[in-house]
């Protein structure tokens, strides 16, 4: 589809060429196919949030030229003393939401998170962004989220070459986790099926530079055709609201695909067995307010009927995206803990059966 600048936006939107599409004025979608995005920051980005953390360094970088793909990149600071090796961290790869057509690893409350992130669980961040629909549909983010993690190999293969000093000599590779939010957490699920079903080719030997220890799953945004009791009774003054997600899906999910689309409903019709991928430990974080509550839950319960090892932590009262709308809560930072024992737990349990 063609896009445009927003300043071409009331001169395009004309009766015969109308707005079929609305997204709060950040994206609209012309009837001709045409696509107006704002470069403006909604206002649930507020400047009045953090942008920076006396103990946290942070800097940007690109991972795919050709898309202009970035990350932001957090490490918090760390001791010079010691051995090298016993001062590096976790790792916590994190993509973020948005419903797959908004959002950005720049904007401020995903910044005030992650730099939250880093400080209170001790770990390198690694905030990257993705390509969003509709110009880009799925499953264009999932195929973003590989290529990261492609470029995170290449950084720890490189690592006394050709990577970024900055991250390498901070981020421990053999101890990574995969994180998102909403959009970002279904992001996770993919990456996890995907690196669950894959299989080594004949005669492949060679160790994986990163090891991926645990995915963690923040309120994922996952649908289905059937509306659960959450979806049905969810509040129209809610945010996100049932019409709203309707249209993420809408402009996410490839042309004619329902909400049972395996992009969407991680137990659709069409959706791969988890039972059959060997998945790493998951957290899933789900909120008691969030209209996709019941599908978070749902996921969670279907993982560990299946022998699965997951974890399910829910914040009973918060909306969805909470730890976004408010960094410095007290309820945020029981969710960094949440993580923080996660990350710990699943580096025990390798440790133990090594």
């Amino acid at each position: 589809m063609p896009a445009v600048s927003a300043a071409a936006c009331c001169a395009a939107a004309t009766p015969a060429n109308e707005v079929v599409e609305d997204l709060f004025g950040f994206l609209r979608v012309l009837s001709d196919g045409t696509i107006l995005r704002s470069p403006a920051e909604p206002v649930f980005c507020p400047t009045t949030f953090p942008t920076s953390h006396p103990s946290v360094q942070w800097k940007e970088a690109v991972y795919d030229k050709a898309r202009n793909l970035r990350v932001r990149m957090y490490k918090p600071a760390t001791s010079a003393d010691g051995d090298a090796a016993e001062n590096k961290l976790p790792v916590l790869v994190h993509f973020h939401g948005g419903g797959f057509c908004l959002g950005s690893c720049t904007w401020g409350n995903v910044h005030a998170f992650c730099l939250r992130l880093a400080a209170d669980a001790g770990a390198v961040v690694l905030s990257a962004g993705y390509r969003l629909a509709p110009e880009h549909r799925l499953p264009a983010a999932f195929d973003d989220g590989a290529s990261f993690m492609r470029w995170l190999r290449e950084q720890a293969v490189n690592a006394e070459a050709e990577a970024d000093a900055w991250l390498t000599e901070a981020a421990d590779f053999g101890r990574v986790f995969v994180t998102g939010d909403s959009a970002g957490g279904t992001i996770a699920h993919h990456l996890a099926v995907r690196a669950g079903s894959a299989t080594a080719e004949p005669g492949e030997t060679t160790a994986d530079p990163v090891t991926v220890r645990g995915h963690v799953l923040m309120m994922p945004f996952f649908g289905g055709v059937r509306r659960t009791p959450s979806e049905a009774g969810c509040p129209a003054e809610a945010f996100p609201n049932l019409d709203l997600v309707d249209r993420f899906w809408r402009l996410s999910l490839p042309p004619g695909a329902t909400r049972d689309h395996p992009a969407s409903n991680p137990f659709g019709p069409d959706s791969p067995d988890l039972g059959s991928v060997d998945l790493r430990p998951v957290l899933v974080v789900a909120g008691g307010l969030d209209l996709i509550r019941d599908r978070t839950v749902d996921y969670a319960e279907r993982l560990a009927a299946m022998g699965k090892t997951v974890e399910l932590a829910e914040f009973a009262g918060k909306a969805h995206g909470f730890y976004l709308h408010e960094p410095g809560s007290e309820a945020t930072g029981e969710l960094i803990q949440a993580v923080v024992r996660f990350v710990d737990g699943c580096v025990a349990a390798t440790e133990a059966a090594a």
